[in-house]
């Protein structure tokens, strides 16, 4: 998690520490056979927050999640802009782009 000064930004210490980390875009899929997509820089350790019930409100209510799919990138912002990429598709190109 990151580490924020008094006006709410990152600190650059921090800034620095992400920027030489890698950061991974995921999809799994739910109990429900609903897809969920995120970012993370500790895939493992995320997986198993989702499973847990603790992750993201959206997967709470639809466990176990599967892992089915990464994409590994160098930067928060570069995964995040990922992320936003493949919500933005719909449930059959999602499908092409597991299968691929």
């Amino acid at each position: 998690m990151a580490n924020y000064n008094v006006s709410g930004l990152v600190t650059l210490s921090e800034l620095a520490k992400e920027n030489n980390q890698s950061w991974w875009v995921y999809i799994v899929v739910c109990a429900d056979h609903s897809f969920y997509t995120g970012i993370t820089n500790d895939i493992h350790k995320r997986l198993s927050v989702h499973n847990s019930g603790k992750g993201a409100k959206y997967t709470q209510s639809r466990l176990p999640v599967k892992l089915v799919y990464q994409e590994c990138y160098p930067s928060r912002v570069k995964a995040g802009q990922r992320e936003y990429q493949i919500k933005q598709l719909s449930r059959s190109d999602k499908e092409k782009l597991i299968h691929s």
